[in-house]
């Protein structure tokens, strides 16, 4: 199983289409937090052909109300809300937006993976069994470099992908 690990792509549909074109390769997609608009929802849900897409909401996820209603639209999309803890397969996961709470649910080794957004910053460390993962931001509006991981959960490979900036 593949999956796409996305963060913070604050409404760039620039880099957002350009990362949909490596996505179809992904079995699922987590993004964790910061689309800002609806519309970017809608564009990331409708662009991955119906697999599932898994989000927790970001800071600057401020229209919850209107990003609900697409998700529901969409059909494959499920919000976890501020915090995620699921299993996929047998591969367990957590999700959340914000550093500081990714880090102490990893050290805590429960999980195969645990990632998170935020700060914008390409992260990647083994905590015992837990990946702890942060795939950048896929705005590339801080950093100039936008990225997101393809995670093959199966041999643990970790593929960085970076888009051309806008």
């Amino acid at each position: 199983m593949k999956l796409a690990i996305l963060s913070d792509t604050h409404d760039n549909l620039y880099t957002l289409t350009q990362a949909l074109q490596r996505l179809h390769h992904a079995d699922a997609v987590l993004h964790c937090g910061d689309f800002c608009a609806p519309f970017t929802l809608k564009r990331l849900a409708e662009g991955v052909g119906g697999k599932p897409v898994h989000i927790v909401w970001g800071n600057n996820d401020g229209d919850r109300r209107m990003l609900a209603a697409i998700a529901a639209q969409m059909g494959n999309v499920h919000i976890h809300g501020e915090f995620a803890d699921f299993d996929l397969g047998g591969f367990r996961v957590a999700m959340s937006h914000y550093p500081e709470v990714a880090r102490a649910v990893a050290a805590a080794g429960e999980h195969d993976l645990v990632c998170y957004g935020h700060d914008h910053q390409a992260y990647e460390a083994r905590l015992g069994r837990t990946l702890l993962l942060n795939p950048g931001e896929l705005a590339g509006a801080l950093t100039g470099r936008p990225t997101f991981v393809l995670l093959d959960v199966f041999t643990g490979t970790v593929e960085w992908v970076e888009v051309t900036p806008c």
